[in-house]
């Protein structure tokens, strides 16, 4: 598919690319593309795809809504891209996608179908479904007995366009799944299948990570193998530890202050630290460690969910995590319940089977004079672990404490 203004120049390497990598080549090429949309439900962000519209390129691309990778490139408006499919136009300022060019450019197919509600025929090929207007016509198409001549053999007026075109994986646009990521995709990351929580009898103890790597081989990417291997760390690992589990860190990011230290029930809250904690951000992973800047072992842990309408959402790729809660209630001791990346607070919380004690307000802004489009969370505090809850009751980040020091009390409002 080629750009109207760079014609021949590929942006996306196809279905199955994540959410955060179709964006960063989208803020890449910011000079080309220019405005771009972002449609998400708020209220229910699991219900309807994520998709991004670029309004200028009548191009939609469709993230699927749980696992956020390509699911659905849809065309809506051919006139302002060009085509091509195994080197030669067959949409273009001079070539319209009509029926016929349809007929000699992809071939014969199984018969279409109509939709007489949108007027549209609908003629789907493996993977790819061009939709053509029939609002000329009173009646649904006829077919002729005979398919000898190929799609131009319906009766379908001659010249009738192509008003939409859907790329897919599979054969039907109605159940097509986002396909694995690509190989070509991974650029030397490592992405996370699943995080378990791993606690004791306590709280959480630490992660086990399902790792997923493009292998490096000999030869070229198209020879190389997906990699798939497990990962644990825990509270109390070394820096070093950490590293040599998951690798090195996006970014190391320095806490500079502790806007919740005035909650902590410590009496030396507020004599100044000489020196400063400090997270390894695994943006792939979608997973935050903090370490101790004194003893420099883990500390925290922080999962983040990236639903859209959060601050931070589109920085982490989203943690598909299960964490085990303890049920305290009648009959049911020892018993544990999973709370996994698409729980909701209010089910969390029906769960247990009694209320959480109440929350602490979390606003956020870039700055002091900034405010935050998409209002404040709420953070909840359950068995060493705070919930950020937003305010469609789904969860933002789940933060995971070690056990306490001797002597000291975690409590909700310990968030720093």
């Amino acid at each position: 598919m080629s750009h109207r203004t760079q014609p021949g120049n590929k942006l996306f390497d196809g279905l199955g690319m994540p959410l955060a990598q179709a964006v960063a080549i989208l803020q890449k090429h910011c000079r080309i593309i220019k405005n771009v949309q972002v449609l998400y439900s708020e209220q229910s962000p699991l219900s309807h795809d994520l998709i991004l519209n670029l309004t200028q390129d009548g191009i939609k691309l469709l993230f699927d809504a749980f696992n956020q990778r390509l699911k659905v490139i849809e065309v809506y408006d051919l006139t302002k891209v060009k085509l091509k499919y195994c080197g030669v136009h067959f949409n273009s300022q001079a070539i319209a996608p009509t029926i016929e060019q349809i007929d000699q450019s992809f071939g014969a197919t199984h018969p279409g179908v109509y939709n007489s509600a949108e007027q549209l025929f609908h003629l789907n090929f493996r993977g790819l479904s061009f939709s053509f207007q029939l609002d000329s016509w009173t009646e649904a198409p006829k077919y002729e007995p005979n398919f000898a001549h190929g799609l131009a053999s319906l009766q379908i007026p001659h010249g009738a366009t192509v008003k939409r075109m859907y790329i897919y994986s599979g054969n039907s646009l109605q159940d097509t799944k986002a396909p694995i990521m690509p190989l070509s995709c991974f650029l030397g990351n490592v992405y996370a299948e699943s995080v378990d929580v791993l606690r004791d009898g306590t709280g959480p103890a630490g992660l086990r990570l399902r790792l997923l790597a493009a292998g490096c081989g000999p030869g070229l990417l198209a020879d190389a193998k997906m990699r798939v291997f497990e990962r644990s760390v825990y509270f109390g690992d070394s820096c070093q530890d950490v590293l040599s589990m998951l690798g090195s860190p996006h970014k190391v990011f320095y806490k500079s202050e502790d806007k919740m230290k005035i909650h902590s029930p410590s009496p030396h809250k507020q004599v100044p630290s000489k020196c400063n904690d400090y997270f390894f951000n695994y943006f792939t992973l979608g997973v935050d460690i903090l370490f101790d800047a004194n003893t420099h072992k883990v500390k925290k842990f922080v999962l983040h969910t990236n639903y859209p309408g959060h601050y931070n959402f589109n920085i982490y790729h989203r943690c598909e995590f299960k964490i085990p809660l303890a049920i305290k209630k009648e009959n049911a001791d020892g018993q544990t319940e999973t709370c996994t990346t698409y729980s909701k607070w209010d089910n969390i919380q029906e769960l247990l089977g009694h209320p959480v004690e109440k929350p602490v307000v979390l606003h956020r802004s870039s700055s002091p004079n900034n405010t935050n489009p998409f209002g404040s969370t709420f953070c909840f505090g359950l068995q060493r672990m705070i919930f950020e809850v937003m305010q469609n009751n789904h969860i933002a980040s789940v933060t995971l404490y070690g056990p306490p020091r001797p002597g000291s009390h975690l409590r909700t409002a310990e968030l720093s």
